[in-house]
């Protein structure tokens, strides 16, 4: 598109992971295997959530949350990224990109407070477990899921719109395998302290806020734990928050490095590392994490084989 002397970009160029023919097959069935366990392992904690009564409690609710909003980031990016890797020119409209955009944030942001409101509920079944039932009601449970997506959808709409208003002409080639600001602002042909600025305070308030209501959990929680007589009660509260705190180390500490650290004009493989990680690597691994390390997801997937 044309503006006076200037040309607007209407579609961006990935370069993709790799140049080489041969390494991109070999990348393209690495992706398409993670992306099929992303798909059955999240649609099957999911359904097992839905399908046994057991597991109709304030944890697994958040948890079936957390396991949609994975499945709609690794969808959201892998689909196209296997796509590319089959063909010679990889291109998206600036509105897919736009759209791309969107949803990432959107459920990714969502994620972060999903971790966060998730510890809080690790939190009062350990260290208030006679109140647990009068304090996580599913009234306030759809409260805070309602609130993590709402958190989730502001600082998508803050992020995108600084983004995006940003002019892009000319200069189309992104040095990466999908849409994020942190990439596209490295294109943009004006001034972009502005919303490195936006970017880095929703950051605060979506990343470095959650982390720091984790921690505070987190040592109510050993505390708590330590204090115990019963070895075995020990190992059940350790167990059930050993699942969830290794994956928001997994999903924050990739998460921080990429959006939380001062815009370098360059995109290097490092950072393209760090992205497949938290968009293809961690949306896979949650549910595994949480079905090998938790007796209860794997009773009700026994008893719902057995039917």
């Amino acid at each position: 598109m044309e503006e006076g002397n200037q040309t607007y970009v209407t579609e961006f160029v990935f370069l993709g992971l790799s140049q080489d023919p041969h390494t991109q097959v070999l990348l393209f069935f690495l992706f398409l295997i993670i992306y099929l366990l992303t798909v059955l392992g999240n649609l099957l904690i999911i359904a097992l959530i839905h399908i046994d009564s057991r597991l109709h409690t304030p944890m697994y609710f958040f948890l079936r949350n957390l396991s949609f909003a994975d499945l709609c980031f690794s969808t959201t990016t892998v689909p196209q990224v296997l796509v590319h890797f089959l063909v010679k020119r990889k291109t998206i409209s600036f509105a897919g990109c736009s759209t791309q955009i969107v949803v990432l944030l959107l459920v990714g942001c969502t994620e972060c407070a999903l971790l966060a409101v998730m510890s809080y509920d690790r939190y009062v079944a350990v260290c208030k477990p006679l109140h647990y039932t009068t304090i996580m009601t599913h009234r306030v449970c759809a409260q805070l899921a309602t609130g993590s997506w709402a958190s989730g959808a502001f600082v998508s709409l803050v992020d995108t719109t600084f983004t995006l208003c940003l002019p892009y002409r000319e200069n189309n080639i992104i040095n990466h395998f999908f849409c994020e600001p942190p990439a596209l602002l490295k294109l943009a042909s004006a001034d972009t302290y502005r919303t490195e600025m936006a970017i880095f305070a929703m950051g605060v308030a979506i990343l470095l806020a959650p982390v720091s209501l984790i921690l505070v959990s987190y040592w109510n929680i050993i505390s708590t734990v330590i204090q115990m007589q019963s070895g075995e009660g020990r190992l059940k509260a350790f167990s059930t928050c050993g699942s969830h705190l290794t994956v928001v180390v997994l999903f924050y500490g990739s998460a921080i490095f990429a959006y939380m650290r001062p815009n370098s004009k360059i995109m290097n493989e490092r950072d393209k590392v760090i992205s497949v990680f938290y968009s293809a690597v961690t949306p896979m691994l949650n549910p595994i994490i949480y079905s090998l390390r938790n007796k209860d997801v794997k009773g009700a997937l026994r008893r719902v084989t057995a039917k």
